[in-house]
């Protein structure tokens, strides 16, 4: 059984998984207005991956005995000013949510919650590759910002992004 305080916090995080999906979604608009439809692309599947996150701690806390409580979730910002500022917007969103998971770890050590450390390590390493996955491109997009034209190229490989199966 989730301590309430443990409970509260994946609750919290929960969220949070939710409104980065919806921040995502968000950024996939953006770049359809901008005719990338591979950065859109992208960006659909980032969310659809944010989601899962979210299910999965859904799962965990049910399955923990716990309640799940839903909150509300903020309008996303919606325009960025270059491609290249609304890939850094998602550089930035990973950094929180991985000090967000951070936070939880310590606290489940901190309640000898052997169980929740177990599960959030899987967060732990997913939130390395998000970091690495989103800062890649936004390290690529200002190697090009004197050569547009990259941005149709990188468009493209964006675009042939597929689906990971959730785990």
């Amino acid at each position: 059984m989730l301590a309430s305080q443990m409970e509260k916090a994946l609750n919290d995080q929960l969220n949070a998984e939710l409104a980065s999906d919806y921040l995502y979604l968000s950024m996939a608009a953006y770049y359809e207005s901008q005719n990338l439809e591979g950065f859109a692309k992208w960006m659909q599947l980032q969310a659809q991956e944010e989601f899962a996150h979210a299910m999965k701690i859904y799962t965990y806390i049910q399955t923990r005995g716990g309640r799940v409580r839903l909150g509300a979730l903020e309008a996303p910002q919606s325009e960025w000013d270059s491609p290249l500022a609304a890939f850094s917007a998602a550089l930035e969103h990973e950094r929180m949510i991985t000090s967000r998971i951070n936070a939880l770890v310590d606290m489940a050590n901190a309640e000898k919650d052997n169980a929740t450390h177990q599960f959030l390590m899987w967060f732990v390493a997913e939130q390395v590759e998000e970091e690495e996955s989103a800062s890649r491109v936004v390290e690529r997009l200002k190697l090009m910002e004197d050569a547009p034209g990259g941005l149709f190229i990188m468009d493209r490989e964006l675009g042939s992004r597929v689906a990971s199966a959730p785990q």
